[in-house]
């Protein structure tokens, strides 16, 4: 179940600047008939667009068992729902733009400038994208994974159109913040030592386990058009990467591919390995990748104080 913004699916930023330039209490104004002006018009897409369409490809249609041309659905292992700030005038575009775009969406929030985070227990949602920090950060400190999408990211490439491809830093992300607690207050031998002595010990589980988990069923579950690829991209290295593996062992949960960069910039790499997404905890993490492949903030762990 993906819980995702207007902004964070369509290139809305040309409206959402019009928005921006409002002032007074009915600063939406010229943003609602902007956006009903261009009702026909489908908007671009966002950055996390690939993501979706790919995630949707996973439910498929066969013929009913009575033998006749009438389809339904197979199984629907996933559901995307639109989760927005957006109000519902300007919905009737997202939808409209997801329909031009053959993405099956049919359910939606609008909450016209409310927070609308506190939808995502009901949904029992598995991720939260958005481009709002204070809604990011309200989710996770609900339970809920959640990045702030980067609008600017680059685009995601066109060159594996059968697997979803998403990349996950490890500490604060898939894992607690408990190492990088240590490193960032004793510096990287005590961090090396720590994790060295502690490799048998799993870490505990970080905001986006959940994530992975259900992206290790569906890759499980698969269809023969269809298949995830995960990768662990993380600063860490040799030996600090023992207990990292270690970890997702004693989950039982499996990656494809696992960079251990050692605190090289990871936006190269990331690029190399074309994902549809990247969650990272670090803001300047995510300004490397974000020139490469679609980028997302998580707000969470030490590196992430409350503001």
């Amino acid at each position: 179940m993906v819980a995702i913004s207007s902004r964070a699916l369509f290139d809305f930023e040309e409206e959402n600047t019009v928005f921006e330039q409002g002032n007074g209490p009915h600063r939406d104004k010229a943003y609602m008939q902007l956006q009903l002006q261009r009702l026909e018009l489908p908007a671009k897409p966002g950055v996390a667009f690939s993501l979706v369409r790919k995630l949707l490809a996973f439910n498929q249609t066969v013929e009913s068992a009575a033998g006749d041309t009438a389809a339904r659905p197979a199984s629907q292992p996933v559901e995307v729902v639109i989760l927005s700030r957006n109000d519902p005038v300007s919905g009737m575009r997202v939808f409209r733009s997801a329909k031009h775009y053959g993405l099956a969406i049919q359910r939606g929030s609008f909450t016209r400038g409310q927070p609308p985070w506190r939808y995502l227990k009901p949904l029992h949602a598995n991720l939260f994208l958005s481009a709002h920090l204070s809604d990011v950060r309200a989710a996770l400190e609900a339970g809920v994974p959640a990045a702030q999408v980067y609008p600017q990211s680059a685009r995601a490439s066109e060159a594996h159109p059968s697997e979803v491809r998403i990349a996950f830093d490890g500490d604060a992300v898939l894992f607690s913040d408990e190492a990088e607690r240590i490193y960032q207050a004793q510096g990287l031998s005590a961090f090396q030592q720590h994790e060295t002595e502690k490799a048998a010990q799993p870490l505990l589980a970080g905001p986006f386990k959940p994530l992975l988990a259900a992206l290790h069923r569906l890759q499980q579950e698969g269809t023969p058009t269809m298949r995830v690829r995960t990768a662990l991209v993380t600063a860490r290295s040799a030996p600090a990467h023992e207990r990292a593996i270690r970890t997702l062992m004693n989950w039982n949960i499996e990656v494809d591919e696992a960079m251990f960069l050692g605190g090289l910039a990871k936006g190269e790499f990331l690029r190399e390995f074309e994902p549809d997404f990247f969650f990272d905890d670090q803001t300047g993490h995510i300004e490397s990748a974000a020139r490469h492949v679609p980028s997302g903030h998580v707000a969470s762990g030490i590196s992430n104080p409350p503001s």
